[in-house]
């Protein structure tokens, strides 16, 4: 289905575009600490200092991220537009590292109402066809080389992990000058995965407070517990905005993990109302049947 020409032209693409090893990506990313950090310092100060009269003003309110675990993506994949948007943000920003292998552009195109000129024009890479899987242009050797370990195909992840890990996921990225990508995850810790929505989200890091916990042997240990975010550097996207946008991206990946489950729900119903009238026609029958007997 694949044309040689088309996958040559892609893996030359995808080359040269993904040719950075791990260490100028985490060079690349500390660098743009700095550099939004030196920027935007006099917004920064405004911004805390706003944040904090709201903060008194709510008389305590929860620190950021302080409860990230209890964050839920609430995805709807019959939210048409959501979906649609999903799949726009999934290709501009997760298809040169992972793949839907399952899933066909035109199964995609048909499904998401998108036109066939449309998704070949502003969807489908050069060299592909509709007719062709979704698949990354990242070969899974030079992969492994750079960050470590080949990214997964995100085709089934949704059923696999569910919505709201992927929700928490892509939510709890922040600044780790430790790890070789500059970036570590709440929802994922030491993630081969470099924050590649950065420049959106922009930057933050991750405040941990020490907590004395006592041992099976009676000996008391330091460990840190996660406390809450701080803001470093803004993105290019509002918090709102960015956490629309993350929600977008889920939806979709739970859309693509059961492309046929909002039909199967709304045919579930009628199925559930025919049993709940055959049952109500049997019930009459057995009356009659048992009427002089009784």
């Amino acid at each position: 289905m694949r044309t040689d020409a088309g996958r040559s032209a892609r893996r030359r693409a995808a080359c040269g575009a993904v040719r950075q090893p791990r260490a100028l990506l985490a060079a690349a990313f500390l660098a743009a600490v700095l550099a939004h950090g030196a920027a935007a310092g006099a917004a920064e100060e405004s911004a805390a200092a706003g944040a904090a009269e709201e903060s008194a003003a709510a008389g305590g309110a929860a620190k950021f991220g302080a409860d990230w675990q209890g964050w839920r993506a609430n995805t709807n994949v019959t939210d048409m537009p959501s979906v649609q948007r999903g799949a726009r943000n999934f290709v501009s920003y997760c298809l040169g590292c992972h793949g839907l292998k399952y899933q066909r552009w035109s199964r995609l195109g048909t499904d998401l109402s998108i036109p066939n000129e449309l998704l070949e024009k502003d969807l489908v890479p050069p060299g592909d066809k509709s007719t062709d899987y979704i698949l990354t242009t990242m070969p899974a050797k030079d992969a492994e080389t750079w960050f470590g370990k080949a990214p997964p195909d995100l085709t089934l992840m949704a059923r696999a992990r569910g919505g709201n890990y992927l929700y928490q996921y892509l939510e709890t990225f922040y600044v780790d000058p430790t790890r070789q990508t500059g970036a570590n995850n709440l929802r994922l810790p030491a993630t081969a995965m470099p924050h590649v929505l950065s420049e959106l989200e922009g930057l933050k890091r991750a405040v941990f407070r020490d907590v004395m916990k006592k041992g099976e042997g009676g000996q008391f240990s330091h460990e840190p517990v996660f406390d809450h975010f701080e803001i470093i550097a803004p993105g290019r996207m509002s918090a709102a905005e960015y956490d629309s946008f993350v929600r977008d991206t889920v939806n979709f990946l739970d859309y693509v993990s059961e492309p046929t489950q909002a039909a199967r729900r709304a045919l579930g119903v009628w199925v559930v109302l025919f049993l709940l009238l055959f049952t109500w026609l049997a019930w009459l029958m057995k009356r009659e049947y048992w009427r002089d007997v009784h």
